[in-house]
């Protein structure tokens, strides 16, 4: 996929129906996201229990834009093969699931996937300073990592305008995940931002036989992000 800074929204299907996972993402699909964002985690490094390769690699015919895996797993080193056998077009570690940040970006890149990092709330810009190189997409976290429907922290947005100042004219996307939604989106779009990732705020009202709610609430967190 050719790289741009257009604002992408990447519904989370954390927030879908678990039991009807491929329909929903041809749902959201079919009413405008850009990419799917999913999200396995270990009940170890978060505490929550989600998915793993199996799910990413039963869903990923279904998945036609660009799916987006976010691994809430530590250590995150022995499954990067997995998760990028399963069909992730991009996998994200935390900064913090590792002792060797640059070796795990170097395999998931060996595996044939773009290499992200995602940054806690407490975890310096400075952290990734000398490896960006090496990085296709900064996710700056705007809430604690494991649950959904968290409350957005302001104090982020300046988070994300020094990761946009660092990245400068490099290929990198600034992803930005946590209570997004039309409130939030053109303050963190603002700053640099242009993958969104949106979980409630997307699936919330709506269902597979109501696919235009959907739609509404991607376009309405699209149009505040672009204001």
């Amino acid at each position: 996929m050719p790289f741009d800074r257009s604002i992408k929204i990447a519904p989370s299907i954390l927030s879908a129906d678990f039991a009807n996972l491929g329909a929903e993402i041809r749902a959201v699909e079919a009413e405008g996201a850009d990419w799917i964002h999913v999200d396995p985690m270990d009940g170890h490094f978060v505490p929550n229990l989600t998915i793993g390769p199996n799910v990413v690699a039963a869903i990923r015919p279904h998945v036609t834009t660009f799916m987006d895996v976010h691994l809430m797993i530590a250590p995150a080193d022995p499954y990067i093969e997995a998760f990028a056998k399963a069909g992730s077009d991009m996998i994200t570690v935390h900064a913090e699931a590792g002792p060797h940040l640059h070796r795990t970006l170097q395999s998931i890149r060996g595996h044939g996937a773009k290499a992200g990092v995602a940054l806690n709330m407490t975890t310096p810009l400075s952290h990734i300073a000398h490896i960006l190189d090496a990085i296709d997409l900064i996710l700056v976290m705007t809430i604690n990592p494991g649950f959904g429907g968290q409350k957005f922290t302001r104090s982020m947005v300046e988070k994300v305008a020094e990761a946009r100042a660092m990245v400068g004219d490099r290929p990198i996307h600034i992803e930005v995940d946590g209570g997004i939604d039309p409130a939030t989106a053109p303050l963190v779009a603002g700053a640099g931002a242009d993958v969104l990732v949106a979980g409630s705020a997307v699936f919330k009202g709506g269902s597979v036989e109501r696919p235009q709610v959907y739609g509404e609430n991607i376009r309405a967190i699209r149009a505040a992000a672009e204001d």
